[in-house]
């Protein structure tokens, strides 16, 4: 029987992306094996698009939460990998399988690298791997080309929504953006999740989009990722369509706050900005916006989003700084 290596990292879109850097380091030292990820199901087509796992292992918990395991089946994992965070939680959910080499920051043997709160998310897996002779490239983020084609080919896609309201900048701004950049003769789409219907047919309506302009429902992935592949521009909030800009080398401006762009943001590019308003540190999982979300006004937004539709895109840009994964051993 193959051999399998099983990696919890389940969180959300953005927590998978920024991940991909690590989960290829992982994919690399283990190149007989079976790579299983744990993450919720709705991540599926993600997870195997980013040619870092084979299989993914359905595990979701409330609010973030550390999911349970024990549904895995078969022999225990050779190696299990958390990817997940620092705490014993998530380290004792791995080593409920019994995996017979277990890596986390709170597993005392090995003894883990140490955690550093002052990091780029993608940055600190890559280091935490290194640390047990795993080398992984925190630049490896590109995903391969979308099969499926673009709903909107050349648009600006604007995304409004966010898992938590302290990084939903206002829908109103949202829809001026969208309303000044259509009047310019741009095509602007609005996209948002499954349960985000309302929010997306607010900011189209309020921008005067035509109907088929209001992407409803929540796009599969497959035709997300191909929708963002083929865009003139993606400006969202920090989440997960953000890190997928990044991953298909499409230029991006990113609305930051509560959390600064050098812990969550995009790489240092002339393709991606972030706007970023300092200040005391904030909850990312509050209820309400975050003040220094708020203080990003639409002109600066609008100037942003202008500077890099004048700039576009370039075949000896793309790629710069990042460079698409190679072929899956």
């Amino acid at each position: 029987m193959t051999p399998r290596v099983l990696v919890l990292r389940a969180l959300g879109l953005g927590d998978l992306l920024a991940g991909v850097p690590a989960l290829r380091g992982v994919r690399r030292a283990f190149p007989g094996h079976e790579v299983v990820l744990a993450l919720p199901p709705a991540l599926r087509e993600a997870a195997l698009s980013t040619g870092a796992v084979d299989s993914v292992l359905p595990a979701e918990a409330p609010r973030r939460g550390v999911p349970s395991l024990t549904h895995w089946t078969g022999p225990p994992p050779q190696v299990a990998v958390d990817l997940h965070g620092k705490g014993p939680e998530s380290r004792d959910a791995l080593a409920a399988v019994g995996p017979g080499l277990l890596l986390a920051f709170a597993q005392p043997d090995p003894p883990p690298p140490e955690w550093r709160a002052d990091e780029h998310e993608r940055d600190r897996w890559c280091r935490f791997l290194a640390a047990y002779g795993i080398p992984a490239d925190p630049t490896d983020v590109r995903l391969p080309p979308p099969a499926a084609d673009s709903p909107a080919p050349g648009a600006v896609v604007v995304h409004p929504g966010a898992e938590s309201a302290a990084r939903r900048w206002p829908a109103e701004r949202y829809a001026a953006l969208a309303r000044t950049l259509r009047a310019e003769g741009h095509r602007v789409v609005v996209t948002g999740g499954p349960a985000e219907d309302a929010l997306v047919l607010d900011v189209a309506g309020r921008a005067g989009l035509p109907e088929r302009d209001a992407l409803c429902g929540g796009l599969p992935f497959g035709e997300l990722s191909a929708l963002v592949a083929g865009a003139a521009l993606v400006v969202s909030g920090d989440t997960g369509l953000a890190h997928l800009a990044v991953a298909h080398a499409t230029p991006s401006v990113t609305l930051c706050g509560p959390v600064a762009p050098r812990l969550w943001g995009p790489p240092r590019s002339p393709r991606h900005l972030a706007l970023w308003k300092p200040g005391p540190p904030g909850d990312p999982h509050a209820d309400v916006p975050d003040p220094r979300l708020l203080r990003i006004d639409v002109d600066e937004t609008v100037t942003a989003a202008r500077t890099l539709l004048r700039r576009g895109r370039t075949t000896s840009e793309r790629g710069a700084e990042t460079r698409v994964a190679p072929a899956r051993p």
